[in-house]
């Protein structure tokens, strides 16, 4: 027989009345129920834990020594046991987001992830910027757990993307360019033009596409900000996602709507379809309803 959990509560439900009919009934226990407890803990301890008389009862030294480090024990393990339900109801733990820059200007990632840190002050929210072509793989191995993207992208089966966001292309070029004095620029006007690609290169390809020619590339330096910089040194032009108008300017860069139809552009958030965390769902439930 070995000290169990019954025991300690029978202890320390003594050592706080210092009766036992009342610590009896306090346990809902027969008075000759709790003193067996006491005397079987005592034995399996090798001490005695309390002085007891017919009109009183008090703790040894041992029992002085012994109460605190048993009531910390099952304080101990009572958080442990709320622990364990908030993890289970999703509201403990970690999620690792990861996200392309782009995302990060639109604002919808910043919104969110502080609304669900305010609403869920327990949940450890991980951000990392990443190569947009490295997330889908970085997911499936479950290194993340969630990431923000720009489709179209190719993924896994396994994966599915949720848009969150969407506004629409532009031009970015030069501030010399002989099409900064229009107010909008037609597909057709780039023919000519040499394109900077950022790592999503759908806005380039559907502008090329309207304009019926093949673009030019002469850069693919990826991220958005270094892309822009291409183009400040002159000479190159970009297909950029509207939000950067506001968020992000470069001496010598300008920015122009497309004519026509708008192209549109997504935030998606792309993560695995048949999630098993809770925390990661609730992460991921809370994203689709912003």
């Amino acid at each position: 027989m070995e000290l169990e959990l019954r025991h300690l509560r029978c202890i320390l439900a003594v050592a706080k009345r210092q009766h036992f009919a009342r610590a009896a009934d306090e346990l809902g226990l027969a008075p000759p129920s709790l003193t067996k407890q006491i005397q079987d803990a005592e034995r399996l301890l090798q001490f005695r834990l309390f002085h007891r008389t017919r009109r009183s009862v008090s703790l040894t030294a041992a029992g002085e020594a012994y109460v605190p480090e048993a009531a910390a024990v099952l304080e101990q393990l009572e958080q442990a046991r709320k622990l364990g339900v908030l993890a289970e109801r999703g509201q403990l733990g970690e999620v690792r987001i990861g996200y392309v820059a782009s995302a990060a200007y639109a604002g919808v990632m910043r919104k969110t992830v502080t609304e669900f840190r305010r609403l869920h002050p327990r949940i450890q929210v991980r951000l990392q910027e990443a190569p947009m072509d490295e997330i889908p793989m970085r997911l499936v191995d479950r290194q993340l757990d969630a990431a923000y993207v720009r489709p179209p992208m190719a993924y896994p089966e396994e994966l599915q993307a949720t848009g969150v966001y969407q506004d629409e292309f532009v031009v970015a070029l030069p501030e010399d360019s002989a099409l900064a004095a229009q107010s909008a620029i037609t597909p057709k006007q780039l023919r000519d033009a040499q394109f900077v690609v950022p790592e999503q290169e759908f806005g380039t390809m559907e502008v090329a596409r309207r304009g019926r020619f093949s673009p030019l590339i002469v850069q693919r330096p990826g991220p958005l900000v270094a892309v822009l910089a291409s183009v400040s040194l002159g000479g190159t032009v970009a297909i950029v996602p509207g939000t950067l108008c506001d968020c992000v300017s470069l001496p010598g860069v300008i920015y122009r709507p497309l004519a026509g139809k708008p192209i549109p552009s997504e935030i998606a958030l792309l993560h695995r379809r048949h999630e098993r965390s809770r925390v990661v769902s609730a992460f991921l439930q809370y994203a689709r309803q912003e």
